[in-house]
């Protein structure tokens, strides 16, 4: 882990991180696969979870005041049970497989709402159902390589909150499903001291980033801010497609 295009990609990987924790989810899934062009996939999402965890404290505070409480708390018993059964089978699913569902699960969700629903359809209630069930599955997306943002959206994006609800409560929500890796990661030794350090080097642009996201996500409109999710939602899952593929 060294070299100039190691520390090229590790940088548009930890600014991605703050961009997502400033309110931009979507944009943070680009982290891992960035990082994946020069370093293993694994690697990547065990080298960035203390980037992300450092970049959530800024995150939290900052939308501190801005979520939806009866989505939070579907949410996190939803993420608590994706967060076990990722860790379970670590050993056991490729992550191949993973990233074509979630990216096949992305790209249907996103040209649906792009083509035929779009943001004047009405909103959908919060039920605790398919809420549990869609966070379950962004849980365990997460766990494996961050990318909870396809199936967390599928969800959210029906229920029509508003655009500081929204990214309030996705940060929020992702910071605590960030937490929930620490102990997991740890025991599937994807904390060393290595990754330690080049993610303290990380950090700092990641922070400043946090905050470059939260005024974009205030100054953009909000017919735009949700037309800028879902194409990043479409284009990021298409690239998990390709991915899997590749691997298979």
């Amino acid at each position: 882990m060294e070299g100039p295009l190691f520390w090229a990609l590790a940088l548009i990987a930890s600014v991605s991180v703050g961009l997502g924790k400033g309110g931009l989810p979507a944009v943070a899934m680009l982290s891992v696969p960035a990082l994946s062009l020069v370093i293993n996939p694994i690697t990547a999402a065990g080298l960035l979870l203390p980037v992300y965890i450092l970049s959530d404290i800024f995150g939290v505070w900052a939308y501190r005041k801005d979520f939806d409480g009866k989505v939070l708390k579907i949410a996190m018993v939803g993420m608590v049970i994706g967060t076990g059964i990722g860790w379970a089978t670590a050993e056991l699913v490729p992550e191949w497989v993973v990233r074509l569902i979630i990216g096949v699960i992305g790209v249907s969700f996103a040209l649906n709402l792009l083509l035929r629903q779009g943001r004047d359809a009405p909103a959908r209630p919060v039920r605790a159902a398919p809420g549990l069930f869609w966070t379950s599955i962004s849980g365990f997306t997460s766990f494996v390589s961050h990318s909870g943002a396809p199936p967390w959206q599928v969800w959210v994006l029906p229920l029509r909150l508003s655009k500081m609800a929204f990214a309030g409560t996705t940060t929020i929500v992702f910071a605590f499903a960030n937490a929930l890796k620490l102990v997991p990661y740890y025991f599937l030794g994807q904390l060393g001291l290595e990754n330690l350090k080049i993610a303290l080097v990380l950090a700092l642009p990641a922070i400043v980033a946090v905050f470059l996201g939260l005024k974009l996500v205030r100054i953009i409109p909000e017919a735009l801010f949700f037309r800028f999710v879902n194409w990043a939602l479409l284009a990021i899952s298409a690239k998990l497609i390709w991915d899997g593929l590749a691997a298979a």
